[in-house]
């Protein structure tokens, strides 16, 4: 493991002694200010250490990526021995179970779908109906307008 996970925890420190170490030079109007930033800074200081800490650990147990990989392999593999213990017969029933599981939910979607056809029809169809009563309203108003002045002329 290299050194670059040190790196955060050492800065921390360096910043957390350089304000001690002012918090004692500084004038009295500042060590209230020294005091939040010394607390701060040696929090800071913890937090980086409990995560050095942290992944030290995780790193001398993972070792390198495929030991762990290989890990996960062999607890899952010997897992599923001992927990999934089937038979042929149980396994049979379980597929012919989704199976028809499967042609329902097939059947029930092929019946949304034709529902569906059917209101874009309808939908269709209302749309040249309102197109209809629109073209209706305008020869009415025509009408009217022809009226109007068929009136006007004769008087």
């Amino acid at each position: 493991m290299g050194r670059q996970y040190d790196i955060p925890t050492i800065v921390t420190s360096c910043l957390a002694v350089s304000m001690t170490i002012l918090y004692f030079v500084m004038p009295e109007a500042t060590k209230q200010i020294f005091i939040v930033f010394m607390a701060i800074s040696w929090f800071l200081v913890a937090i980086c250490w409990m995560a050095l800490k942290s992944t030290q650990y995780m790193h001398a147990l993972g070792g390198h990526d495929d030991h762990g990989h290989e890990e996960k392999k062999k607890l899952a593999s010997h897992s599923g021995g001992q927990t999934l213990q089937m038979t042929s017969n149980q396994i049979s029933q379980a597929k012919s179970e989704l199976n028809a599981e499967l042609d329902s939910l097939r059947s029930s979607l092929k019946n949304k779908d034709d529902e569906i056809e059917g209101l874009k029809s309808e939908i269709s169809n209302l749309h040249t109906i309102v197109e209809i009563e629109k073209l209706k309203v305008d020869l009415a108003n025509l009408k009217t307008l022809a009226a109007k002045e068929s009136a006007k002329k004769k008087k």
